[in-house]
C-alpha cells in the first residue's frame, strides 16, 4: 500500500457549502437549511413523527416529511420560521450586511422588546 497523503490538499471551507460550490442565493439557502436543522432537531428532541406534528402544529404531515428530506425549495424563510414557532421555539436573527468582498461590515441588531 502506498502512502497517498501527498496526493491530497487541504482546503478550508468559507462556513457555507451552498457559496463554497457557487450556488445561487447561498446566503438563502443555508438559512432555510439552518432553520429546517432546527425544526428537524425539535421533532427529534419530542420524538415526534410527521403525524404527529401535524396534529399539533396544523401544518401538513406532508411538509415535515420534506423538511426531513431537506427538499426546501418550496419553503420560503418566513414559513420555516412560522413553523418552529408553532413547534413552541423562538427564532432570534442577527443580520450582518457587509459589502460584496468582505469589506466595512455593519451587525444590525434589533432592539430587544421591553
Amino acid at each position: 500500500m502506498t502512502d497517498q497523503s501527498d496526493d491530497l490538499e487541504l482546503v478550508r471551507g468559507s462556513g457555507n457549502v451552498f457559496a463554497d460550490f457557487g450556488a445561487p442565493d447561498a446566503s438563502l439557502r443555508q438559512f432555510r437549511a439552518i432553520l429546517a436543522a432546527e425544526i428537524i432537531k425539535t421533532l427529534d428532541a419530542e420524538r415526534l413523527t410527521v403525524r404527529d406534528a401535524e396534529a399539533r402544529t396544523g401544518i401538513a404531515a406532508a411538509d415535515f416529511s420534506r423538511i426531513r428530506q431537506v427538499k426546501l425549495d418550496r419553503f420560503t424563510i418566513d414559513r420555516l420560521m412560522r413553523i418552529l414557532d408553532r413547534l413552541n421555539r423562538d427564532v432570534r436573527v442577527k443580520v450582518s450586511v457587509a459589502r460584496r468582498g468582505g469589506s466595512g461590515r455593519r451587525s444590525l441588531s434589533p432592539p430587544l422588546a421591553a
